[in-house]
């Protein structure tokens, strides 16, 4: 079985990451979301909501699995025999990390990254911008799904 794993803290979700993910999961078999715990971060959503609204995004794909995880990447990889890693790439600026991260992973279990281009329609997308917009009062519904503009509305509504 072919598997593959698309990490991030996906706070929230956005159509950038959805695009990833679901191009992934035409390539692979199963594809596993791993969503970052960073205790140091306060994130605007608690991680099992971060991981329900990703489940529900991603349930028509049918291959995706979709778990929290602390600590080294890697290591989420060897408890679950994952040989590849799949990260979308915005810009250049992205390269500059995510290459040094990918080698990193490398010399240290020897799991592959595979660099996904992003879609240009969503090549200045990140979770951030879409909470400070929303924040502000801006349309974002155009950049990420229903789902997730409900509750990215409801929680900006209700702090």
């Amino acid at each position: 079985m072919r598997r593959a794993v698309c990490p991030g803290s996906f706070d929230p979700i956005t159509n950038g990451h959805l695009d990833i993910i679901a191009r992934a999961s035409r390539l692979y078999d199963e594809v596993y979301v791993a969503v970052m715990i960073n205790q140091s971060k306060k994130g605007l959503f608690e991680i099992e909501e971060r991981i329900d609204l990703i489940r529900r995004v991603t349930a028509e794909y049918g291959n995706v699995r979709v778990e929290a995880f602390h600590g080294l990447l890697v290591d989420f990889c060897k408890q679950r025999e994952i040989p590849a890693i799949v990260k979308g790439l915005r810009a250049v600026s992205d390269f500059d990390y995510e290459l040094q991260m990918a080698q990193m992973n490398n010399g240290l279990s020897g799991v592959e990254t595979l660099f996904v281009p992003t879609n240009p329609t969503y090549s200045f997308l990140s979770s951030s911008l879409v909470k400070e917009v929303a924040a502000w009062g801006g349309d974002v519904a155009h950049l990420v799904p229903p789902e997730v503009l409900t509750a990215l509305t409801e929680r900006l509504r209700r702090d």
